[in-house]
């Protein structure tokens, strides 16, 4: 975490307290609403017994008029509250939302890990909105202690009796709903995890539809998402509930304290200590508290559904970076010479590596998880277990990660496209770039030298044809092309691409190698593969080989010379 940098749960709190000052009106308005709510069963009472009982037509109509009055102030008080409180659940909801985002996204890493991706996205919708809700519940808790108030305090002007027994039993009441949220906020959580869980399944499912056909493993697919949704639906079963039986047993209570409100009003009337309009109010009143007994019961559970997201919110915002912060910045001119020392992880065993700047190099593995430990270790994903890797004599570890991924780009193999049109799948981020789709000189070049060009024009638009979530509607070897393109485009001093051709056939292969010389020349590239058509091309290859340097030269020097490479690359 940087230094000065606030906590996942510090993000969290200052998400809700930022939306204080719209809520802190929304619960001004919403009390003036209750006070105007607890005075209309007054009012009747007054009405009754100053205009009603004496036959008055003149305050009749006097009070009449005070009470249209009233209505018009409750209506309006009530509006405006309610969509200040909305308005600040929504935005504590969105802020939350792009908090998570942010998390994400970090440089660092971190948040993803033992995560699916549907997990995550969950989080930062259901979870989220959840506890943006707690905005409204706060507003609304608000809004019915002032009711209960004004109703205790305008019974007490009435009879002493009854207003003690509701500024007496309220909080008791109160309690009694807290103590009976608490099974109801575990269960919550569970069932929020499970529902997480289940979405994160069907989103890897639907993104391996293809490989899954292929195998002919669909049976067991939709087997294993059942399982897995059926424990979703068991979470989500016994969380409806214990909702049910606290929403129950807390209107149960509220219905037993309603009661003995109008039973002790009618006893007080029948001994004279009560008029006949006081007597209304006071049954006016208790009915009127039903109102806020009920929304402090909806509280208490919203509260609590709202504290189990937060914990799972606090969670993802609080994960521990994958790697460890830097704060210097990237060396400026920036060479691009890569250089590796003595690094240890995965498949690699002391690897010493120079990598110089402005060349092409090739690097083939015998083992494919050397190839991920190095890929890991160049993009910063993950710090070596020992040794260290330095951009222009810099260890990474010292760089600024947001600086450096802008620096060296990896680019993986297993990339993915995005739901749109080709060329803002190659321009990410730069649709407003793009006329209806079409790409710009950059793009064209980028798309020339991956041979991605050629799928545009087998494409029904061209470039601004739309190739579906994942690039489904291309086929391997040209969403590989598609893939490239980005990656060329992007234009990073220093790219490292990872098998870019295992899908394209032998002459459009040995094209894109030519392509990537040239669009590259000068600037550091590096490009680990075992493909002989990119080797070919490249200024110099190593081979790894156990974990370390087995071998160096040009690739035709090593085939000469080398069997183990001949083995790796040629077999």
């Amino acid at each position: 975490m940087r230094a000065g940098e606030p906590s996942g749960r510090d993000v969290l709190t200052r998400s809700i307290r930022g939306q204080a000052r719209r809520v802190g009106l929304g619960a001004a308005l919403g009390c003036v609403h209750q006070l105007g709510e607890a005075l209309v069963p007054v009012l009747i009472g007054v009405v009754i017994d100053q205009a009603v009982a004496g036959r008055n037509a003149g305050r009749l109509i006097l009070w009449l008029a005070v009470l249209a009055v009233m209505y018009v102030a409750l209506s309006w008080s009530f509006r405006l509250g309610a969509r200040a409180g909305e308005r600040g659940a929504e935005e504590a909801a969105h802020t939350l939302r792009l908090a998570i985002v942010r998390r994400v996204l970090d440089a660092r890493g971190g948040a993803e890990e033992g995560r699916l991706p549907g997990e995550l996205a969950n989080v930062a919708t259901e979870d989220a909105k959840r506890v943006g809700a707690v905005n409204m519940a706060l507003m609304s808790g608000i809004w019915a202690v002032a009711g209960v108030t004004a109703s205790a305090l305008a019974l007490l002007l009435t009879s002493v009796t009854l207003g003690l027994i509701v500024l007496l039993g309220t909080p008791v009441l109160l309690w009694l709903g807290h103590l009976l949220s608490k099974p109801l906020e575990r269960r919550s959580e569970a069932e929020q995890d499970r529902a997480a869980h289940a979405s994160g399944v069907a989103a890897d499912l639907v993104a391996g539809i293809r490989v899954l056909k292929g195998l002919g493993a669909q049976q067991a697919a939709v087997e294993r998402y059942r399982r897995t949704s059926r424990v979703s639906l068991a979470a989500t079963l016994r969380a409806a509930r214990a909702e049910s039986w606290q929403t129950g047993l807390v209107l149960a209570l509220t219905g037993g304290f309603i009661a003995l409100i109008a039973l002790v009003g009618g006893r007080l009337a029948l001994d004279g200590s009560l008029t006949l309009g006081q007597l209304v109010s006071a049954v006016g009143l208790a009915l009127f508290l039903l109102g806020p007994l009920e929304t402090l019961a909806w509280v208490n559970a919203d509260l609590a559904q709202g504290r189990a997201s937060a914990a799972r919110v606090a969670e993802v915002l609080a994960s521990v970076p994958a790697v460890a912060d830097g704060d210097a910045p990237v060396p400026d001119p920036l060479r691009g010479e890569l250089r590796l020392r003595g690094v240890r992880l995965g498949g690699l065993d002391g690897v010493d590596l120079d990598l110089p700047a402005g060349r092409l190099t090739g690097i083939a593995v015998t083992d494919p998880a050397c190839a991920e430990a190095l890929l890991r270790c160049l993009g910063r994903e993950t710090d070596p277990e020992s040794g260290s890797v330095e951009l222009d004599g810099v260890p990474l570890t010292r760089l600024d990660p947001v600086g450096l991924r802008a620096a060296v780009l990896v680019a993986a193999h297993d990339a993915v496209l995005f739901d749109g049109s080709l060329a803002a799948n190659v321009a990410p981020g730069e649709e407003s770039d793009l006329a209806e789709g079409e790409p710009d000189l950059r793009t064209e070049r980028a798309m020339a030298a991956a041979h991605a060009d050629e799928v545009a024009r087998s494409l029904p638009h061209g470039a601004a044809t739309g190739v579906g979530e994942g690039g489904r509607s291309l086929s391997g070897g040209q969403r590989q092309r598609v893939l490239l393109a980005r990656a060329l485009r992007a234009g990073s001093p220093v790219l490292v691409v990872h098998d870019p051709t295992t899908a394209v056939d032998a002459v459009t292969e040995a094209r894109i190698a030519d392509g990537l010389r040239e669009i590259r020349q000068g600037r550091t590239t590096v490009v680990v593969t075992n493909n002989p058509a990119l080797l070919a091309v490249t200024d110099r290859v190593v081979l790894l080989d156990g974990g370390r340097v087995g071998a160096e030269g040009t690739h035709a020097e090593l085939v000469r010379a080398d069997a183990t490479y001949r083995t790796a690359v040629l077999a």
